[in-house]
């Protein structure tokens, strides 16, 4: 069946992917906005969104009549708690390919500026196309609410996550300690974070095999240049303490200034325009500059044209990065 000639709110309605469904761009209530009655190919001919979300669509719901798809991180209990728990989990895409078994799995984070997660247009078509290119997938859908140190909550829905996956290894037919992390934007944030010592370290998990940031945020100190804490609104210092649980100024003087922490980095390949307009692509050039300092392999591909949020890069130069991404890190085990 194709989707292309269903509404989104027909698809995000029916019984199926429930659990999923709120989340398509979590955060946000897509009932209530006008593209609610389109169509997928309205969507696509209108370029509501970036991306081939019919083929996120179509691979969304086929693991769901699997009836084996989607794995909440916390616990009733534990969300009753914090209410922001509540729809942290992971979406499960296996790949049909006999030697996907093999290979390391790769953990999914969409991008939405820590206040959405995209898996409509970041998370379920690049699970379709990895899954593929013979890869396993886990969609993560992380917190985005909350008013102190969100960000050590995200670094604990990640390691919740990769216990979860090791816990089921077997189940989910994949080696526990091998996988490769990919996320967007802010969720590029989140995967590059995970390589300091705030992450896997931290919460003694395995180092991923390779990380794919794309269109990532990177550095504090890119973002405020030429700013001063006297020029902080009470806005700034509010979202500094929601984020880091402490001011900007602060922040990067830790690991949240990541170029200065990369020590522990995997290998990595960045993808991102050279025309984004909300995340300067200096923020990926100043990271590959310091893990090629540290002789960490390192492959940075800055389109020609194209801005933030490309997804998949369909209709762009960047179409094809995930294939690009997967060739990349095969040919490091030659």
């Amino acid at each position: 069946m194709t989707y292309e000639n269903s509404t989104l709110g027909s698809l995000l309605s029916a019984p199926e992917i429930d659990r999923i469904a709120k989340d398509a761009i979590r955060n946000r209530d897509l009932s209530q906005e006008d593209l609610w009655n389109k169509t997928l190919k309205q969507l696509r001919e209108e370029h509501f969104f970036s991306g081939e979300i019919v083929l996120g669509m179509d691979r969304l719901y086929h693991a769901a009549r699997t009836g084996d798809w989607y794995y909440p991180l916390y616990s009733e209990e534990e969300c009753r708690e914090d209410e922001a728990r509540r729809g942290v989990s992971l979406v499960w895409f296996p790949s049909d390919d006999p030697k996907a078994d093999e290979r390391p799995y790769i953990l999914l984070v969409p991008g939405g500026g820590f206040v959405n997660v995209w898996n409509l247009t970041e998370g379920w078509p690049i699970g379709a196309q990895f899954n593929h290119y013979g890869y396993h997938v886990f969609i993560l859908t992380y917190q985005v609410t909350g008013d102190h140190k969100l960000l050590e909550k995200d670094l604990k829905d990640f390691s919740r996550a990769l216990q979860l996956i090791r816990k089921e290894a077997l189940h989910f037919h994949v080696c526990p300690d091998r996988y490769i992390t990919c996320g967007f934007s802010a969720g590029g944030y989140l995967i590059s974070l995970w390589n300091t010592e705030k992450g896997y370290p931290s919460f003694g998990l395995p180092k991923p095999r390779a990380s794919f940031p794309v269109y990532p945020f990177i550095s504090l100190k890119l973002d405020v240049s030429g700013d001063t804490p006297a020029t902080d609104t009470d806005e700034d210092r509010r979202n500094d303490i929601r984020l880091y649980g402490c001011s900007v100024w602060e922040a990067m003087n830790t690991a949240y200034e990541i170029p200065e922490h990369a020590e522990g980095f995997p290998p990595c390949a960045f993808f991102l325009a050279a025309g984004d307009e909300l995340v300067n692509p200096e923020h990926s050039r100043t990271l590959a500059r310091k893990l090629e300092a540290l002789h960490i392999p390192c492959r940075l591909e800055i389109g020609p044209d194209g801005g933030h949020g490309f997804a998949d890069g369909s209709g762009m130069c960047m179409a094809g990065w995930t294939k690009r991404a997967v060739d990349w890190y095969e040919s490091l085990q030659t």
